[in-house]
């Protein structure tokens, strides 16, 4: 029986690489994938899925008006090898999408793995994480530590010096260079201790990171 599942993790925590290794499996043993990956993420340019170790796929971009399910149904009458449906960046689908997830694995009978973030800069949940949180059949935590060697479960957007941003869009595309996987505890300190929102610790070490 097909499932979906939702691996999620802080940043840097090696979800695109596992989505990649994950699409390899299935192919190795002769079954099709399809993959999709936000429009809006263009850092590798559009419709491309890079890891930071090096491993890329050419995958569907999609909108938020794009309707998962309409495509997916449409790939398999055409390519019935399909097996798996991966999603990156899986926080930045809507409420719909994530429901048109449900139906690919209830009514395709496909299963779908959803690779994201949960939380974002400010440590509020993404639309497309919080919906996949409450339907996904499967929850899988990707594991990846703070500086300080703490699980890292939140994550940080810093300036060019180092200090935390406390306000802005919720999207902004960046990697490790404009994002830091911390501990809860560094991540509220980085908020709290310091008016100008870093803590000395973190604040050396992000700059060593920028």
């Amino acid at each position: 029986m097909a499932k979906l599942y939702f691996y999620y993790a802080a940043m840097n925590a090696g979800k695109s690489t596992t989505l990649l290794q994950s699409s390899f499996n299935y192919q190795e043993r002769g079954m099709g994938t399809l993959l999709f990956t936000p429009a809006i993420d263009n850092r590798y340019g559009e419709g491309n899925i890079c890891s930071r170790i090096g491993l890329k796929a050419e995958a569907v971009p999609f909108n938020r008006d794009f309707d998962l399910l309409r495509y997916t149904n449409k790939e398999l009458q055409s390519n019935s090898s399909i097996k798996c449906v991966l999603i990156d960046e899986a926080q930045f689908l809507n409420k719909n999408q994530v429901v048109q997830l449900t139906d690919v694995v209830d009514k395709l009978d496909i299963p779908v793995l959803a690779y994201g973030l949960r939380t974002d800069f400010q440590g509020e949940p993404f639309e497309g994480s919080m919906y996949l949180l409450l339907l996904a059949d499967n929850l899988i935590e990707l594991k990846t530590i703070c500086y300080c060697g703490r699980k890292a479960i939140m994550n940080a957007r810093m300036d060019a010096q180092g200090c935390i941003v406390r306000s802005g869009e919720q999207v902004e595309i960046g990697g490790n260079d404009k994002y830091v996987a911390m501990c809860r505890k560094h991540f509220k300190e980085g908020w709290r201790n310091n008016d100008d929102g870093r803590s000395a610790a973190m604040s050396q070490w992000a700059l060593d990171s920028v």
